[in-house]
């Protein structure tokens, strides 16, 4: 089966994808947070830094771009392609109010006529330059009916992957999947389907797959995969259990690449934070020992909690 690494903006940077793929592997494709493109800059230093092929070396990475303007798409597409990248992911799934306002991610959705426009423009592209785009959606934005009008919409572009999230943006990431959506896009897409959303562990997996009637492969993690980084490895086959040696290995080999690039402690302890408000799902009984370490300003009290009580135990 293949499985691709969800992008998850501030956690899954070329930071953690690197000690990720060296420590754990077994990911098909990692697809980077997206890229914003402005009239001014089509990917900024920073935006680049994260993408370019020197810092993600030894796996499939796509990039992802987020814009309603088809130019600016188009603009940042090639500076992509400069790169050497020949796949790119459109972000039409976003909630975020701040982005959704701008009438990007799950803001665009509603704007029918305008997202063809877009999609004509960009796919008129994508067949000149040789490069594949793949999309990434949800249901839609105001009612999940909507997204029976946009599979009709991406049923006419020759997109090369449509990944689906089947919520609608005000239901973030919050309450069950509308399965009976993918269900539909089973039965009626003309594109390839990738199922995204809600798997935390093999059981879920069996019991999308279950619902469905068909194994979900290929299939998106996120949160799942970032909460147990060994559940590509337990889908796979590989192991049954969670692997807390490699686990250690990922955590100290993240922290210390941040404390290179980041300072004073506090920057790289905001960074940790992040990774473990999913990680200590997997400690459970040592809520008392989490909190500290999400209080932690200092490398030591942050360092006292985690190699003193929370890995040495395991």
């Amino acid at each position: 089966m293949k499985i691709y690494f969800a992008p998850l903006e501030g956690i899954t940077g070329h930071i953690f994808r690197n000690a990720y793929n060296e420590i754990y592997g077994h990911i098909d494709k990692y697809f980077a947070p997206f890229i914003s493109p402005s009239e001014k800059c089509p990917i900024t230093p920073r935006e680049r830094k994260e993408v370019t092929p020197e810092n993600n070396q030894g796996f499939c990475l796509v990039p992802q771009i987020l814009t309603c303007r088809s130019e600016h798409f188009i603009e940042g597409a090639r500076e992509l392609q400069a790169m050497g990248y020949k796949e790119i992911n459109l972000n039409l799934g976003c909630p975020s109010g701040t982005v959704c306002a701008k009438g990007k991610g799950a803001g665009f959705l509603p704007e029918t006529l305008a997202l063809q426009k877009f999609l004509d423009d960009i796919y008129s592209y994508a067949g000149s330059d040789g490069v594949k785009i793949s999309i990434k959606t949800r249901l839609g934005y105001f009612n999940p009916d909507e997204f029976y009008d946009l599979l009709d919409i991406f049923n006419k572009y020759p997109v090369s992957e449509l990944i689906v999230h089947p919520r609608i943006k005000s239901d973030f990431y919050k309450g069950e999947p509308r399965k009976e959506y993918y269900a539909y896009a089973l039965e009626h897409s003309k594109c390839p389907l990738v199922y995204n959303g809600n798997i935390f562990s093999a059981k879920d997996y069996e019991e999308y797959s279950g619902s469905f009637g068909t194994g979900l492969d290929p299939v998106m993690l996120g949160r799942g995969l970032i909460s147990d980084p060994s559940l590509a490895d337990k889908l796979k086959g590989f192991t049954a259990e969670t692997d807390f040696a490699k686990f250690k290995r990922l955590h100290d080999t993240i922290y210390h690449e941040y404390q290179k690039v980041m300072s004073p402690d506090i920057n790289v302890l905001y960074k940790m934070r992040e990774l473990w408000s999913y990680w200590q799902t997997l400690f459970d009984g040592k809520e008392r020992d989490i909190k500290r370490l999400l209080k932690a300003k200092k490398y030591e009290e942050y360092e006292d909690v985690v190699y003193h009580g929370l890995l040495l135990e395991n």
